[in-house]
Formats: C-alpha cells, structure tokens, sequence
C-alpha cells in the first residue's frame, strides 16, 4: 500500500472519531503545557538569581557578624598603633608575617558587642593581599517624610562608604553619590533607590536636591540611583536610602544599635578560597570570641541557582508523568480501536496490505493523536503564562521548551502507540474477517 493511502486512511479515521481523539489527546495537551509552563518558570527563576544578584561580581566577599557579644580589636592595643612583627604587607597567598598573630593578641580588648570599625578595613586590607576593594554597610529602618508623603513612611536606611558605589556597581540616575569628606564630616545627605525616590516623590525628577527628614533630620537628596531590581547583603538597592556611614551610625541608627558588615572585592576570582580562609584566620585573632560570616557573591549565585534548577527538575518529572498517564491513554484507545476495527483490518490484508502497512497506520494514527495534543498543549501553555506572571512569579518563553514538549508528544505516541499497532499487524486475515 502506498504511503499516500495510508494516510489518507488515516485521516478518514481521525475525521470520523473527532472526539474520541480529542479526549484522546487530553493527557498529551496537559502534558505539553506543563512542559513549556515549567521551563517557563525555571528560566524565569534563573533571570530572578542573575538580576539579584546582577549589581555584584564573582569576586564580591560579604563579612557579616553572627555573636551577640564579643570582643572588639582596636589599633590603640599595640604601641605606636602597629601590628607587631610585621614591617609591611604580605607578599602573597594570604600568609602572614612572623609573630603578627602573637602579637595581634595583645591588643584585644573585651566590650560587650562587636562592631566593625574603618581600622578593621585597614587590617583587612593591609594583611590580606587579594583585597582590590573593601567598605563599611550598617543598615536598619527609619522613619522618612517629605515629598508628596502624606505620613510617615519607614524605610531601609543604609549607612555606606564613598567604595561601596564602585563595589556595587551603581549607577545614577540624577546627580552624585556622596564624597569621602561628605562621610569624614557626617554630612546629612542622601542618595535614594529608584522605588524610593517614586514612594517618597512621585516623579523621581522632583526628588533631586529636594529635603527628606529621616528620624527627624533633614537630609538633601544629592542623587536618584536607576532602577536595578538588584539585592545586595540582604538591602534591595531599589527601596532603600542611602546616607554616609558615619552619619547613619550618629544620627540614625545609634552606634549602640549599629551592627557593620564588611564588603570587600578580590582581585583574584581563582584564590577565592585561599582569601576567605584568610579573612577568617585574621578574624579569629581579631575577635576570638566572634562568631562571622564569610561568604561570596559567587557561591551565593550558584546555590541560588541550583535551587532554581533543582525545582525546574522536579517539575519536569511531574510533567513526565503526566505525559506516561497521557501515553496510557493513547494506548488503550488503540487497543480499544484494533478490537473495533478487526475486520477492517482483516479486509485490508486480504486485498494485499501487509505487516508493514498495518503497523504504519495504527502509529501514524497514535502520532497524529500526539502531535494534536503537543500542538494544542504547547499554545495552552503560551496562553497560561500571563495569569502565572499574575501570582507575581517570574517566567521566560521559550521556543526551546515548545521543541522539547512536541518531541516528548512524539515520543509518547510512538512509545505507547506501538504495542497496540503491533497487535493489529499481528491479526491473521482469516480470522480477523470472521471477527464479530
């Protein structure tokens, strides 16, 4: 039988069988939509990692401090405010000079609470030789008015260093980030987050060179930052203001209630390890009673997105399985169909149909089934991806999930419409046409 003739049998028995195929078809559609759907949402929960954590390089080390109380090291602990055998930095791979660690000891000085202070960053940066840049961040919340704010509305308050916009790579929609001597002279001034500027003002062109009170004192706005959706050590860049450091610690927070992290960048990506286990030694001298933790931007962006893709895997097995039971479908109605068209298929061979052609048409008619349901499922799934981007969740069309769920329709059809084509084929013509 000619190939042209056996589909057009096969399109004869799909035309008289609407329904039955697409009820058929009912599980390979769900199957095909929660394909396309899932690799939607895992694509849209790696663009989440990236664009959280898009303001950060690989090489971004975050120092936080976990005790509750510990001991504080200060340069006023060794004469002439110097480490001890020690005449210069370190020349490689993290080591220290002989006898700095003995003497590191001695100038420990026991408070009730730990707080990281510049001449930390300066011990940091002078014994551990990977550090390209390194800065101070304190933050917490306060009551801001101003603007077009009818109350007071309380926000993220963040207290940072001149290097802390290099550090995290930001950028500025209107005027500057505050100076060094803004920082040395607790200047109130401020930089907004993009979200914050439109909370606080409406029109983010209103907030520059604007007053703002923050714990009722005036700050003047000298920059609007654009907008990043970015989070960094747990501040979203966004939402938050940004004031000197040491103006936060005096008039916002307290330093009582200030509790430092350290952000520093490595110039060596590779040594990463050899770094941290560095900064952790030099903590330990530092603080013997503290308790920290060192972590960096790029082992958080992997866990981050191997959380994301551990999810995306298990919602592909979920749709694996939805597509077994679709295929089981298919199957029955197959094997449901050989029986009613027994002596169909016992007058096609009597009139010289063979094996070949018999089977060809049963999976053509399974594929057919398959591809229906694949092309309906993969266009259900377009359509449902706006109501899931309602429920605030994150998804990427791809055209590559599309591929991926047509190819698991075929399989499936193929698959599970094989035993029961086989069966057909399998009919001796005798007894087919006795078949009642």
């Amino acid at each position: 039988m000619a190939l042209h003739e056996i589909l057009n049998l096969v399109w004869i028995n799909i035309k008289e069988n609407k329904t039955k195929v697409l009820l058929t078809s009912l599980g390979i559609i769900v199957g095909a939509a929660t394909i396309v759907i899932v690799i939607a949402i895992g694509l849209g929960g790696q663009k989440d990692v990236q664009d959280q954590f898009k303001n950060l390089n690989a090489g971004t080390i975050t120092i936080a401090d976990n005790s509750g109380s510990s001991s504080s090291f200060g340069r006023g602990g060794f004469p002439g405010g110097g480490m001890p055998g020690s005449s210069g930095r370190s020349g490689g791979g993290g080591g220290f000079p002989g006898g700095m660690m003995g003497g590191m000891m001695g100038g420990v000085q026991q408070i009730k609470k730990t707080t990281f202070t510049e001449e930390d960053l300066e011990e940091l940066s002078w014994f551990i030789p990977n550090l390209a840049q390194i800065t101070l961040l304190v933050n917490g919340s306060s009551d801001v008015e101003g603007g077009t704010l009818e109350d007071s509305l309380s926000s993220t308050i963040a207290g940072v260093t001149t290097d802390y916009a290099d550090i995290t790579n930001l950028e500025l929609l209107q005027g500057q980030f505050f100076t060094d001597t803004d920082n040395e002279d607790m200047e109130r001034v401020a930089v907004l987050g993009y979200d914050a500027a439109v909370s606080i003002f409406e029109n983010v062109s209103d907030a520059y060179n604007s007053v703002i009170n923050i714990n009722s004192k005036k700050y003047t706005v000298i920059g609007v930052l654009s907008e990043t959706g970015s989070t960094v050590s747990d501040i979203t860049l966004d939402s938050a203001i940004f004031v000197p450091y040491n103006s936060a610690v005096k008039y916002v927070l307290g330093s009582s209630n200030a509790t430092p992290k350290i952000i520093a960048v490595a110039d060596d990506v590779n040594q990463m390890e050899t770094t941290i286990s560095d900064i952790e030694t030099l903590l330990a001298e530092l603080y013997p009673k503290g308790s920290f933790t060192v972590s960096d931007a790029g082992s958080q962006v992997a866990a981050s997105q191997q959380s994301a893709n551990t999810m995306s895997i298990l919602l592909i097995a979920v749709a694996s399985v939805v597509f077994v039971v679709g295929g089981i479908g298919i199957m029955n109605v197959l094997f449901v169909s050989v029986k009613e068209r027994t002596r169909e298929i016992g007058i096609l061979k009597a009139l010289g149909s063979s094996r070949k052609d018999i089977l060809l048409q049963f999976l053509l008619e399974a594929n057919f089934i398959s591809i229906l349901g694949g092309i309906i499922g993969v266009a259900a799934g377009y359509l449902i991806m706006p109501v899931v981007r309602l429920s605030g969740m994150s998804v990427v069309a791809s055209n590559t999930a599309a591929i991926i769920a047509l190819f698991f329709a075929i399989f499936t059809g193929t698959v599970f419409g094989f035993y029961p084509a086989w069966q057909a084929a399998c009919l001796k013509p005798i007894e087919a046409l006795n078949h009642e």
